[in-house]
């Protein structure tokens, strides 16, 4: 799989935004982190006047190996389907946020361990019925990791052909902060029980044991590409979204990330194609231990930080309304010229 993603780089166009940014009607660098958000969407549009464009969460569901043990998770597997259904009857926060803020959700069983009979309102996507045991075997194949990528790219290309040039990516999946974290440790190189966190609310004995476990998983496998690491590690749900958040760089989207589990996938996609960060607007600080960490790697600063570690894609949807704003402003506001107020000599 070949994608094309740009660097977003303009002199010209960033000299035009940044004039137009730093003569509203206020002090220069007055509205902060909103103007390095409009700088950014100005020049992932390649606009003076950009717009936010029929705003999209994908919340891509998968079961993990793994958790069947309950050695890492302090839910049963069974949770994944049973939450899919609560999306589906708009019974979850991210229903009621994505409600509150006027964003389209999308359901995508992206490899839950569960028939859903054909229910309309979900996006029918399953690889197979969650992924193999990493503690036995490499989670997936690599022809299922690749059919994953592929099929979250294609997601995509279907909600950006319908309008949408603004993406969010939530997920669902019992045990996937035990994949997140293999993943994060691979691609930055920290030590994994420095990645290793509490998940759905392990206390500091069951951590330990999830440390445990998992360095032995991370030291049974030695992969030689971030494909193969997506494979050996991952999650049908995280391999789906790195397709998705590469292909919405290659189509040039606004790409909000959410918490720990979209950032791992983030973590493989910009392995793969370092331009895709340019494409991307970091929600919030997830509670789980290893995120803070990422940034750190990524050289990144989340929007907001308000303790939360719930997934679904909430932090994109919380965020949201401060992405409008940024824009808004840089569409709406005053000029001192405009204005007639007096700017700064």
């Amino acid at each position: 799989m070949d994608f094309d993603i740009k660097p977003i780089f303009n002199n010209k166009l960033e000299a035009i935004l940044q004039n137009k940014i730093n003569t509203k009607t206020k002090p220069i660098g007055a509205l902060g982190e909103l103007e390095t958000v409009a700088l950014q969407i100005g020049m992932i549009q390649n606009t003076d006047q950009p717009s936010l464009d029929q705003p999209t969460i994908l919340v891509f569901a998968g079961d993990h190996g793994i958790a069947k043990k309950r050695e890492v998770n302090l839910y049963p597997q069974e949770v994944t389907a049973q939450m899919v259904y609560n999306f589906v009857n708009e019974g979850a926060a991210i229903n009621v946020f994505c409600k509150q803020h006027q964003i389209a959700l999308k359901i995508v069983d992206a490899g839950v361990n569960h028939d859903f009979e054909n229910i309309p309102d979900i996006i029918h996507a399953k690889i197979d019925f969650g992924t193999q045991d990493y503690q036995e075997t490499p989670a997936m194949t690599v022809e299922q990791c690749t059919k994953a990528i592929q099929k979250g790219a294609d997601l995509v290309t279907e909600t950006f052909n319908n309008g949408c040039n603004t993406i969010g990516f939530g997920e669902m999946g019992i045990g996937n902060t035990s994949a997140a974290s293999l993943l994060m440790s691979y691609f930055t190189k920290i030590p994994i029980a420095e990645c290793v966190g509490s998940g759905t609310g392990l206390d500091t004995s069951a951590i330990k044991i999830k440390q445990q476990i998992l360095s032995e998983v991370y030291q049974k496998y030695a992969p030689s590409s971030p494909l193969e690491a997506l494979t050996i590690f991952g999650g049908f749900e995280i391999a789906m979204i790195t397709g998705g958040i590469l292909k919405a760089a290659e189509l040039k989207m606004t790409i909000i990330i959410d918490g720990f589990i979209v950032t791992s996938a983030l973590l493989a996609a910009y392995a793969m194609y370092q331009n895709v960060i340019d494409y991307c607007i970091f929600a919030h600080t997830s509670e789980e231990q290893g995120h803070q960490k990422m940034y750190q790697f990524l050289e990144k600063r989340p929007l907001i930080n308000l303790g939360m570690c719930l997934g679904e894609g909430t932090g994109v949807a919380i965020a949201y309304p401060i992405i409008e704003s940024a824009v808004t402003f840089l569409n709406n506001m005053a000029s001192f010229e405009s204005a007639g107020v007096s700017g700064s000599e």
